[in-house]
């Protein structure tokens, strides 16, 4: 055994028991991850735009956050090339030989020289590491907000998203409107971050970091889109059975389209005579306990704001589009969209749910 074992593996020089197939090995593994590398890098490169795509910002703190990603991994990169060098020249220098006579090389114990530089290398790549997040955090965090910035509160619900309009006095749920801002004259939108029930997470990959909306906690974030466009989120912290359903969507609008959004929302609910029948079952069932539609006695805080319900572009917290077949299955049972959502359903005759679903149609 011992016989067999030594030629097998014979120790080489620096005391390294290397096979020769070891290098063949390791050159697979190095091409391997190159290839994997300029994949990923050319998938990268020629993907159609992605409304969630992190590696392209769209605002100043995804911007500031993707600078540090990408400082951050130049870094590993660079340790990483470094180390597989080392260990390829290790591989390559000190290989089993021809004529080896298998004896055990001289070996040697400590070295000031490679612990010095082993201890003091890794220390500076760390507090390297850790001033540049903290300058981005700095940055980010306690920015001053100019007079000019739009306030806005969002209020996370299971499972949805409330978004509160202070400033102009209204409320909507779900998609939130803002408006682009100039680089030379930014006009930001400050998000104050609140919970009603359990922890959620705002997340707009391309507008801005994840940030916790915590029970009994304000936290808050700020965004500067600098194109327009709808940009698609999340809530990136688990929050019960349909927290993979609770999206979002940031709708970006040029200052004209915002302003015409805003006067629209300010208007209360359409009154539509051909529709009265279902305004009429709407106020007399329990849905009113949940929702609100300006004008009329539904004044609900559990469920999302209907006043202007046919203006947005999804139902549901994004689960769905806002057509009409959506919308009619949606308030007929709701678990057949988002499964474990906490609307209920209402127990309305075909009829009933036909007459509701044609007045909420009217609600744009």
């Amino acid at each position: 055994m011992a016989t067999a074992s030594a030629a097998r593996f014979r120790p080489a020089r620096w005391g390294v028991a290397v096979k020769s197939s070891s290098v063949k090995i390791a050159l697979c593994v190095a091409v391997a991850g190159t290839l994997t590398l300029l994949s990923a890098t050319s998938v990268f490169a020629t993907s159609p735009p992605d409304p969630a795509n992190i590696f392209s910002p769209a605002s100043t703190p995804a911007l500031e956050i993707h600078h540090l990603s990408l400082f951050v991994m130049a870094i590993c990169a660079a340790i990483f090339v470094t180390v597989f060098s080392l260990l390829m020249y290790s591989f390559v220098k000190f290989r089993r030989r021809e004529g080896d006579d298998g004896r055990e090389p001289a070996q040697i114990y400590g070295s000031n020289q490679v612990e010095l530089a082993w201890t003091v290398i890794p220390v500076l790549i760390v507090v390297v590491l850790f001033l540049a997040a903290a300058r981005v955090i700095h940055a980010v965090e306690d920015a001053k907000m100019p007079p000019g910035a739009t306030e806005v509160v969002a209020v996370g619900h299971q499972f949805w998203w409330e978004f509160r309009y202070p400033g102009q006095g209204f409320v909507t749920a779900n998609e939130l409107h803002v408006s682009v801002s100039d680089r030379d004259h930014p006009t930001p939108t400050h998000i104050t971050l609140m919970s009603a029930d359990t922890d959620h997470s705002f997340w707009v990959p391309k507008l801005a970091g994840k940030t916790d909306l915590i029970p009994n906690r304000v936290n808050s974030m700020w965004i500067d889109p600098h194109e327009t466009g709808t940009f698609v989120g999340q809530c990136a912290q688990y929050c019960g059975t349909q927290h993979a359903k609770m999206l979002l969507r940031v709708v970006v609008e040029s200052p004209g389209d915002f302003e015409t959004w805003v006067a629209n929302e300010k208007n209360p609910a359409a009154q539509v005579e051909a529709v009265a029948n279902g305004r009429k079952i709407f106020e007399t069932t329990a849905c009113v306990n949940c929702h609100t539609i300006a004008g009329t006695n539904a004044r609900g805080k559990f469920g999302p704001d209907l006043t202007h319900i046919m203006s947005r572009s999804t139902i549901a917290a994004g689960a769905a589009e806002n057509t009409k077949e959506n919308l009619h299955m949606w308030i007929k049972d709701p678990d057949t969209i988002k499964p474990g959502c906490l609307m209920p359903a209402m127990q309305m005759s075909d009829q009933e749910v036909d007459a509701v679903t044609a007045y909420l149609m009217t609600l744009h």
